[in-house]
């Protein structure tokens, strides 16, 4: 598989927007992100997300309650490190722009603008601005901006500078998508000298700071004040760099003045070769449409982009392209984004996963609020690990993210065998959900048979609020209380004593299988489906004059109580759950099922219609998973939900690698065996993508009447390999055709 160049650029892009172009081109590196705003006129919500970086303010209710969450977590915008001021040497400032090309290279990542400048006085000139972050070298930011003669070729003052901010970093909004305000932080700046200028902000309650530097790369050049002519016609170029420190301590300010790298060059060359890894590891190529091809590359680019890699962090739902909801993570990372990554980057999952490890702690305190005296309970939307959803209905009763996560630990030691990530740190993850679950739920006698259920519960479809039984949340239980039977197993088969550190013996495997045996699942004997939970079936349609577009999303548009009382869906829900375990149930079903809930479903959550796709492959549909694979693929690109300037949409964006691999390909993993089904549509004449099982990469290459599954690197795999069925081996460098 050979790698071509891929570029996006504005013609790629449906909407030209500032704010919406800012997130598009945006660059990041887990760490931080800058979004690409135009330098000379700015943006109140452009600047710099920097990953965990957040502060807090009181969450106020009309109406209190006990163990309602009680502050924001709000991200910082910091200011903008892309900004500069150009001026005449007369004191005539080019205080107009306008973006006329953009190239952001996904091979390499460097981002490549023109700008033509304008003074009030109508002289013009133009602007060339090349911008690339550190990829291996994550603290560094650089950008050179090149001035070339219009109708002026005088003289030129170019400064540049961090400035304070002056202004909040949220503007108020109704719309709970988009981030709230928080207190401005305290910002102290200093010139350490005419080429170096050092930043240091601290937050007044979450007590972390930042220390960044903005300096010259250009020989002999000044952050002030630049002096340029260009009466030659010639190019004229300026070379800056950015530092952008750890998040500490308040009182820490980062000495590091000696840090910076040696060219512009030298950074484009480290972002070079990570982008080559990632591309290798991953890479993916779809035949017959040049503009999906584009899309699934840039979609990868951005989940890469976004990705904490410390540990500490994980994948905001926007990213660090935008703060829209707040810089918080949610469940999307789990079960939409770290499936990209504990396919093709496994120390990356494991960073994503040992995040979760280390909210634990307030996992277990938010259980205890919750009245429930084991386990834990993990925040449905956070920062550091404590529950930030104000609004309980559609945020704590999700209670099923604690069934996600373990869902999430057993799948990456699936793949991987990570013993020792389990006994470190999933193990312990997998079974304080489920002792949440054991504790939570309540047994429910039915003449002679007795049902585990769960009450009061939120699914992952928020137009359904406060239910019994939502069939996937009780799914996704019970696959939590096997899971713990499985890990064990597999840890009493390496070391057999290990198991009484955890405080488990036989006796509590026996009571968690007893309980994954009768978890109850709703079934609606009449539909022949699974009910989505106890009274949705019952509830009247949602009225067919309240579905012209110019009501969606109807959240934005109708009180929840109102949504609640009908049987309409944001998203996908028992659907998911029928994604997670495809050996749940037969084609047929599978077939009612979708049918049923897609005439419900409305799709405003951009969660939806990857599932939708992957499903409709599954069943021999490849038209209707190709129509809703092309909404997935383009979702930011085309500006689908109408929010992209908020930030991209990164779950939509896992989920589109998902609708390739799981969809196209029927890609998934059953008791060692390692599935592949073809189902491409015949809008893509071939589909061929790599994925690392345990220690071998594979590469899947899928035409319209052929398949390929080949080991191109690593041992030979121990799993088993089903192909359209098939049960065959590999050999390494081989390969099984259909």
């Amino acid at each position: 598989m050979i790698l071509r160049d891929y570029h996006l650029t504005l013609r790629d892009v449906s909407d030209q927007q500032p704010e919406y172009l800012e997130t598009v081109f945006s660059l990041a590196n887990g760490h931080f992100g800058v979004r690409a705003n135009d330098p000379i006129s700015g943006n109140p919500i452009t600047g710099t997300l920097i990953n965990g970086f957040y502060e807090t303010a009181p969450i106020t209710y009309g109406e209190g309650g006990v163990g309602y969450a009680q502050k924001h977590q709000t991200i910082l915008n910091l200011p903008d490190l892309r900004h500069l001021n150009v001026a005449t040497n007369t004191g005539h400032r080019f205080s107009e722009s306008t973006r006329t090309a953009v190239d952001l290279d996904l091979t390499t990542g460097t981002l490549d603008e023109q700008y033509e400048l304008k003074t009030h006085q109508g002289e013009t000139i133009q602007m060339a601005v090349k911008s690339v972050i550190g990829q291996n070298q994550t603290s560094f930011w650089g950008a050179s901006y090149s001035f070339v003669a219009g109708n002026y070729a005088g003289g030129l003052l170019v400064s540049k500078a961090i400035a304070v901010p002056a202004q909040a970093e949220a503007i108020p909004s109704a719309d709970p998508r988009k981030t709230r305000m928080a207190g401005l932080p305290v910002c102290e700046t200093a010139f350490i000298n005419q080429r170096l200028q050092r930043y240091h902000v601290k937050t007044r309650t979450t007590k972390q700071a930042v220390t960044a530097f903005l300096g010259m790369l250009t020989p002999n050049a000044k952050l002030l004040q630049q002096p340029l002519d260009l009466g030659d016609r010639q190019a004229h170029t300026l070379e800056y760099e950015a530092y952008v420190g750890e998040v500490g301590e308040q009182n820490t300010i980062d000495p590091a003045a000696q840090f910076m790298i040696s060219s512009l060059s030298a950074l484009i060359a480290d972002s070079r070769d990570f982008w080559q890894g990632v591309w290798h590891r991953s890479e993916v190529t779809v035949g017959g449409n040049d503009e999906l091809n584009l899309a699934i590359h840039y979609n990868i680019f951005q989940l890469n982009q976004a990705a904490g890699r410390d540990g500490r962090t994980n994948i905001a739902a926007k990213g660090l392209s935008g703060s829209g909801y707040e810089g918080h993570y949610f469940w999307d990372t789990e079960m939409y984004m770290l499936p990209y990554f504990t396919y093709t980057n496994q120390p990356m999952a494991r960073q994503l996963l040992y995040y979760r490890y280390q909210t634990l702690p307030k996992a277990r305190e938010r259980a205890r609020e919750m009245g429930v005296t084991k386990g834990a309970l993990f925040a449905w939307r956070t920062i550091n690990g404590e529950e930030a959803s104000a609004y309980f209905p559609a945020g704590t009763a999700q209670y099923h993210i604690d069934a996600d996560i373990a869902y999430a630990v057993g799948k990456y030691y699936e793949i991987t065998r990570d013993l020792d990530f389990i006994l470190q740190c999933g193990f312990e993850m997998v079974l304080e959900t489920a002792r949440f679950w054991e504790n939570f739920g309540a047994w429910h006698q039915i003449g002679a048979s007795s049902r585990f259920e769960f009450h009061t519960v939120t699914g992952p479809d928020e137009y359904t609020a406060l239910v019994n039984n939502n069939y996937y949340t009780n799914r996704l239980a019970k696959h939590n209380f096997e899971l713990i039977g499985y890990l064990a197993n597999e840890i009493r088969q390496r070391y057999p004593n290990k198991l009484a550190d955890f405080g488990i013996g036989p006796a509590d495997l026996e009571k968690f299988q007893k309980l994954a045996d009768h978890v109850y699942l709703p079934y609606s004997a009449d539909l022949q489906i699974n009910e989505q939970d106890d009274s949705f079936l019952s509830k009247p349609r949602w009225p067919a004059d309240k579905s012209t577009p110019e009501n969606f999303p109807l959240l934005l548009h109708y009180h929840p109580l109102t949504i609640y009382r009908y049987q309409v869906a944001k998203q996908a829900d028992t659907l998911l759950a029928d994604y997670l375990f495809p050996e749940d149930l037969s084609v047929d079903q599978l077939k009612r099922e979708y049918d049923y809930y897609e005439g419900v479903t409305t799709h405003d959550s951009s969660l939806s219609r990857s599932i939708f796709s992957i499903l409709a492959a599954r069943m021999g549909d490849p038209e209707k998973a190709y129509k809703y694979f092309m909404d997935t693929a383009r979702m930011d690109l085309v500006n689908l939900q109408k929010n992209t300037a908020d930030g991209l949409h990164l779950a939509n964006l896992g989920g589109s690698w998902l609708a390739l691999v799981a969809g196209f390909s029927g890609f998934y993993v059953q008791d060692e065996v390692v599935h592949f089904a073809n189902h491409l549509p015949k809008e893509i004449s071939r589909l061929t993508y790599r994925m690392k099982i345990a220690a071998s990469v594979l590469e899947i290459d899928l035409s319209a009447d052929k398949t390929f599954v080949s080991v191109i690197s690593g041992p030979i795999p121990t799993y088993g390999v089903s192909v359209n069925g098939d049960l065959i081996s590999l050999a390494k460098s081989s390969s099984y055709e259909e």
